[in-house]
This record gives structure tokens, C-alpha cells and sequence, in this order.
């Protein structure tokens, strides 16, 4: 029996194994059959671990080279990551539309490294516990019905999080963008995978959960149109009015303070309807996203004064013969 535990063990005949190096360098039978564990092993380990960190380490570095500005700062050029992606409003540059493709491109990469976090160091640790000879079927089976638990108690957070990253990739508003999300409407001050920070007229701060957001009117892509209506009396020359109101919005559209917000000449269509007071005029005109208020308040100031000048009464005087008079 002593002769049986005092014999060597057989990998010390295996070349090339640990087993044979350890026995050689210790003659030591114990350190020998344990060189897989005690070497072996946790060198493996190790180098799975230095792997997983250097292959994490060089794509978030990838990540961060496709989101960063470009280096000669030029508002024009958008960060590589996001080329291969629409842009809603691709031709108008502004302050706004650099911060909101800076924090896109941030989110959408912040998105890609928590991703490649999560998928390098699980890959690792599965190798690990295979090394470790760890029976992986059931902790495999385990985390399925954790997920699934997980999955259904919050349901709602990870809804806000996908639609959060699918408005992020289609472009769907952002930063100094004016929408309408149904419950609130306002200024986007700040965007999330969760949250959407808003601003109303009247300053209160909305945040809006992604996933209930079911439609969105944005005020600011590409361009916005205002219509102004200007109400004139039954006795009115239409004709004259029409006229004068062409006159007058074309002159205001050159001013120095509208110009810059205008894109096309407006465009008067005439009349639009008839109310029990008034018959309304429609003017329509092609402005720069979220100026059309400013512009229509502008335009319909132009006319109502020019209207005065011009003597067309106020559409509510046949009513009121006395108004005005002193």
C-alpha cells in the first residue's frame, strides 16, 4: 500500500506536460499531479481574463473614435458612426443640430459599449467555468428562468429602453427639437434611453417615459410652414385685400429680422373661410423649423397694421357702429 502512494504519478511520462516539468524541477509527487490545477489551470484563466479585457478594451476604443467630432471642427461633418444612419434634418446646421448629433452619437455608443461589455465578459466567464470543469447546463438553465422572471417583472423598463434606442438610430427628435408627444408638448432639453426631458410654454419640465410614447409630432425637421389667417369684414373688397396682403407679406419677408428665417416667399391662397363675424384670409409661407411662430406673429402684425392704413374696417364694426369713433 505505501509502495502504491509513494509512486509517481503517470504523467510525469506525458512530454511536454506540465506534470513532467514540475516532477523534473521538484521530484516532488504531489506538486506533479497537481501542476494541471496549481499551473496549469490558472494560467489559463488568466489569459482568458487578459483576452476578454484587451478585446473590450480595443473595441470601446473603436466606439470611441466612430463617435467623436471631427477633430477640425466642422459642424458640417457628422461623427463616422452616424453616416450610415438617416438624419431627419441633414442640410440645416446650428447649434442645436450639433448638440443633438453629439448626443446621439454618445448615447448610440454608450448603447454599444455596454453591449460589448456585456457579451465579451460573459463569453469569458463561461470559458472559465469551463476550464474550472463546472457543469454548464445547469446554471445555463438557471439564468433562462431568472431572465424570463426578470423579463416579466420589468417588462416596462425594458420597453422604455428599446424604444429609447430605436428613436435614437431612426432620428426621431432630438436635443432643441419642438414635439408634441400627446400628453406633454415642448422644447427637448434632454434625451435618454429611459427618459425624454421636455419643456412647455409655460416652463414646467415633463419627463416622458420612452415606452409610452405612441406617436410624436416633431415642429422642427427639415422645414415647417406657417399659415396665418387674417380676418377682414363682409364689406371688404376682397379682391383689394388679397392684393394688399400679397403686398405687404412680400415686403415683410425681406425685412432683415425675417429673412434669414424665411425659406420661400409666402404664398397667399386667398379665402379660407367664412365665420358668422368675419371672412378669413389664408396666407401660407415656408419658414425655418420651429420659426414658424415667430413668423406668422410677425406677418400677422404686418397685415392687420397695413389693413388699418389701407381703411378696411374691422371685421366686427357692422356690429358695433358706434366702435372706434371718439
Amino acid at each position: 500500500m505505501d509502495q502504491l502512494l509513494s509512486e509517481p504519478p503517470s504523467c510525469i511520462h506525458e512530454g511536454g506536460t506540465w506534470c513532467q516539468q514540475v516532477w523534473q524541477i521538484t521530484h516532488n509527487e504531489w506538486l506533479a499531479g497537481s501542476a494541471n490545477w496549481l499551473i496549469a489551470k490558472p494560467l489559463t484563466i488568466l489569459l482568458i481574463a487578459i483576452l476578454a479585457f484587451v478585446v473590450r478594451f480595443a473595441i470601446r476604443r473603436v466606439i470611441d473614435r466612430t463617435t467623436r467630432e471631427p477633430e477640425d471642427g466642422d459642424p458640417k461633418k457628422t461623427p463616422a458612426l452616424l453616416k450610415p444612419l438617416r438624419e431627419k434634418a441633414p442640410e440645416l446646421v446650428g447649434p442645436a443640430v450639433v448638440e443633438r448629433r453629439r448626443q446621439r452619437a454618445k448615447t448610440i455608443g454608450s448603447v454599444l459599449k455596454s453591449i460589448t461589455t456585456v457579451v465579451v465578459y460573459s463569453i469569458a466567464f463561461v470559458l472559465i467555468l469551463g476550464e474550472l470543469g463546472i457543469n454548464l447546463a445547469p446554471i445555463i438553465a438557471s439564468a433562462g428562468i431568472v431572465g424570463v422572471a426578470v423579463g416579466f417583472g420589468a417588462q416596462n423598463l425594458v420597453r422604455d429602453f428599446l424604444s429609447g434606442i430605436f428613436m435614437m438610430l431612426e432620428d426621431q427628435y432630438g436635443v432643441g427639437d419642438v414635439v408634441d408627444v400627446g400628453e406633454a408638448t415642448g422644447t427637448v432639453e434632454a434625451v435618454g434611453l429611459r427618459i425624454t426631458t421636455l419643456r412647455d410654454l409655460n416652463g414646467t419640465v415633463w419627463y416622458v417615459r420612452n415606452g409610452e410614447v405612441l406617436r410624436v409630432g416633431n415642429f422642427s425637421q427639415g422645414f415647417a410652414v406657417g399659415v396665418v389667417d387674417i380676418p377682414v369684414s363682409y364689406d371688404a373688397d376682397l379682391g383689394r385685400a388679397t392684393e394688399l396682403l400679397n403686398e405687404v407679406v412680400s415686403e415683410s419677408a425681406e425685412r432683415e429680422d425675417l429673412a434669414a428665417d424665411i425659406l420661400e416667399p409666402p404664398t397667399v391662397l386667398g379665402v379660407e373661410g367664412v365665420t358668422p363675424e368675419a371672412v378669413q384670409l389664408r396666407l401660407t409661407v415656408k419658414v425655418r423649423p420651429g420659426r414658424q411662430w415667430a413668423v406668422q406673429r410677425a406677418l400677422r402684425a404686418d397685415a392687420m397694421a397695413a389693413f388699418e392704413r389701407a381703411g378696411f374696417q374691422p371685421p366686427l364694426k357692422r356690429l358695433f357702429p358706434g366702435a372706434g369713433n371718439p
